[in-house]
């Protein structure tokens, strides 16, 4: 559980994010940024990275929900990817600099806690998504032709490559309107 300071560092993270990229995300940045000294930071979190790992443990918890959410509602398999996606293109729209720690693994490959940490939030995301595929096959809502572990990297890296294209594009479009086009388009091709 974050205290009510820990919680603001790390909203001054996503900020300084967002503004700088991830590159500007300083100690002595959110020190200024929050008018305090550096030490009280350290006071709060170890390192940069441990305000990362927070960020990313945030991130994780949303996603376990929007995930298992869906997993147990009593809806269409088709749906509940449907829904996934939307919860996600909402919460990043919410929180654009999430996207920005979220999909900048290359980034942190010499921070073996932070490489760690994406890593076991991919799994577990992937293992829900190839849960709710298998149910959908099993129910004939999905197509069974189709290996629900690749199918799953297919809907998965969809996903991540669309809220990229938002990102690189200075955030151009209207994430949550333009990614029901791309729901449609996966929706079509796992149809049964």
């Amino acid at each position: 559980m974050q205290t009510d300071r820990q919680k603001e560092i790390v909203q001054v993270s996503l900020e300084i994010i967002s503004e700088k990229g991830i590159q500007g995300l300083t100690i002595k940045n959110i020190a200024l940024k929050i008018g305090t000294s550096e030490p009280a930071i350290y006071r709060h979190f170890e390192s940069k990275t441990h305000i990362l790992l927070s960020i990313l443990e945030t991130f994780k918890v949303f996603s376990q929900f929007a995930f298992k959410e869906e997993l147990d509602k009593d809806i269409n398999s088709v749906e509940k990817i449907s829904n996934v996606f939307n919860k996600h293109f909402q919460e990043f729209t919410k929180n654009p600099a999430l996207v920005s720690v979220i999909f900048s693994e290359e980034i942190f490959t010499n921070e073996k806690l932070l490489i760690e940490k994406i890593a076991g939030i991919m799994k577990e995301n992937e293992e829900v998504m190839q849960k709710i595929l298998r149910l959908g096959q099993t129910n004939n809502e999905i197509r069974s032709d189709l290996d629900p572990n690749i199918l799953s990297t297919v809907i998965m890296g969809s996903l991540r490559l669309f809220v990229k294209k938002w990102q690189f594009s200075n955030y151009s479009f209207n994430l949550n309107k333009k990614g029901e086009s791309l729901v449609e388009v996966v929706k079509q091709i796992i149809n049964k």
